[in-house]
């Protein structure tokens, strides 16, 4: 049988400010559907407010050419390690998945910046697929972002 609980974790280097990405997914993430719009086409403030955690946001976004729906709560964010994490609540995902926590951490030393995405889940059964093809998502819109702030 194989496991219902996994952890995929994928780390992509970018020359663009390490604090500015940060402070992109913590304080302002609404600002993702500017940059990557055919990625991300919204992302609404259902409880408290950006940038705090315990805060309730849903994101629209298209994956595999569908239109998805993510409802998470901001779990923590961490401005010394320059870290945030998000626990779904409810959406597509959940059809899939028992639990899926999705932290993002930016290190920040020296010349190099590391993004690195990690996804902790648990599926309902064990004929659902690991989430690679999100974290290829995840990194995909990383590079979307890097490149809007390299312009």
């Amino acid at each position: 049988m194989a496991p219902l609980t996994g952890k995929l974790v994928s780390k992509t280097k970018i020359v663009s400010s390490g604090d500015v990405f940060h402070e992109l997914w913590s304080s302002t993430p609404h600002h993702v559907t500017n940059i990557s719009p055919e990625k991300i086409q919204g992302c609404d403030l259902h409880e408290g407010e950006f940038g705090k955690a315990g805060s309730i946001i849903c994101w629209r976004y298209v994956h595999e050419g569908k239109k998805k729906v993510a409802k998470q709560v901001i779990e923590t964010i961490d401005e010394e390690n320059k870290s945030i994490t998000f626990k779904m609540l409810e959406g597509d995902l959940m059809e899939l998945y028992k639990s899926f926590i999705i932290s993002i951490h930016v290190d920040t030393k020296g010349e190099d910046n590391l993004v690195t995405w990690t996804v902790d889940y648990e599926k309902l059964h064990e004929d659902v697929e690991d989430p690679n093809s999100l974290m290829e998502f995840y990194i995909h819109l990383t590079k979307d972002i890097e490149s809007h702030h390299l312009q």
